[in-house]
C-alpha cells in the first residue's frame, strides 16, 4: 500500500515543485492562527508570494483585484509570521500557520470569517477591533 495517495507530491519535493498552480499561476491560501486554529483568511499566491513567503518568514500574498503581489502588513503593520506551511494532498491548496499581530481582516477584524448565517440570512458575529482607517488612512485596498 502506498504511503500516499497517487496524484499527493512525493515527499522530499520542493514546495515550489509541488505547487499546482491553476492556470492564472495562483493557489489558494488558507491563513490560520498556529496556537488558536482561528482561520483568519482565504488569499492567494502566486510563485513570486510563495518564494518571498518562504525567504522571508512573513507571508506574502498576490492580490488578483490590484494585479500585484503584497506583503502582508505592509499597509497596516499587522503581519503574519509564518510558523508552518502545509500543502494539502493534491498540491492545489496552501495552509499557513501564522502568528498573527493585530487584526487579518481588512474590515479591522481579527479573521475574515465574521459572517454567520442564521434562518438563511447573513448575521454579522463581531464588530470591528480597530477601524480600517486606523489601519490604512487612505490607501487603497
Amino acid at each position: 500500500m502506498p504511503d500516499q495517495p497517487i496524484d499527493s507530491p512525493a515527499a522530499g519535493t520542493s514546495l515550489i515543485e509541488a505547487i499546482r498552480f491553476d492556470a492564472e499561476g495562483l493557489v489558494p491560501v488558507v491563513a490560520q492562527q498556529h496556537d488558536s486554529g482561528l482561520v483568519l483568511m482565504l488569499a492567494w499566491m502566486n510563485r513570486a508570494a510563495v518564494e518571498a513567503t518562504l525567504a522571508s518568514g512573513e507571508a506574502h500574498y498576490y492580490s488578483r483585484s490590484r494585479r500585484a503581489q503584497w506583503h502582508k502588513g505592509e499597509t497596516s503593520g499587522q503581519v503574519q509570521k509564518v510558523r508552518e506551511i502545509r500543502l494539502d494532498c493534491d498540491g492545489d491548496a496552501l495552509l499557513l500557520l501564522v502568528e498573527q499581530s493585530g487584526v487579518a481582516c481588512h474590515t479591522g477584524r481579527r479573521s475574515c470569517w465574521f459572517h454567520t448565517v442564521q434562518e438563511g440570512r447573513i448575521q454579522v458575529l463581531t464588530a470591528p477591533d480597530v477601524e480600517p482607517s486606523v489601519l490604512y488612512g487612505n490607501a487603497k485596498l
